[in-house]
C-alpha cells in the first residue's frame, strides 16, 4: 500500500532553519495538490503550506507566511518545506498530505496523510 513518508523534523533553537521532505512509498500515487499540516496538543490540525499541481497555487498560513517555503516535484508527488526563522509556537508534528481531487485547504477534504514528523523548537 502507497503511503507518505516524511523526513527532517528534530530539536532546533528558536531562529534556527529545518527542512522537510515528503514522497510516496510503495506504488502508484497520484495527487493533485500536496501540503504540510501541523498539529500541536491541544489545538487542531491546521494548514501550514499547500501546493495545487495544475496550476502552481501556493498558499501560507497567515502564521508561517515570510518564513516558511513550499516547493514540490508534481511528477514524483514529493513536497519540501523550508522553515527558517523558526519559533517556540512552531513547535508541533508536522504532517504531510496529499489529496486526488483538490476541493479545499481545510485538512478534513484530504485524503492521503503521513504518520508527521516531529517539529520542537526550544527558546
Amino acid at each position: 500500500q502507497t503511503r507518505l513518508v516524511e523526513s527532517g523534523g528534530g530539536v532546533v533553537q528558536a531562529g534556527d532553519s529545518l527542512s522537510l521532505s515528503c514522497a510516496p512509498s510503495g506504488g502508484t500515487f497520484r495527487s493533485s495538490a500536496m501540503g504540510w499540516f501541523r498539529q500541536s496538543p491541544g489545538k487542531e490540525r491546521e494548514l501550514v503550506a499547500g501546493i495545487r499541481w495544475h496550476d502552481g497555487l501556493i498558499v501560507y498560513g497567515d502564521s508561517v507566511m515570510g518564513r516558511f517555503t513550499i516547493s514540490g516535484e508534481a511528477g514524483q508527488h514529493s513536497v519540501f518545506l523550508q522553515m527558517n526563522s523558526l519559533k517556540p509556537e512552531d513547535t508541533a508534528v508536522y504532517y504531510c498530505a496529499a489529496t486526488v481531487f483538490w476541493s479545499s485547504w481545510s485538512p478534513g477534504h484530504w485524503g492521503s496523510w503521513g504518520q508527521g514528523t516531529l517539529v520542537t523548537v526550544s527558546s
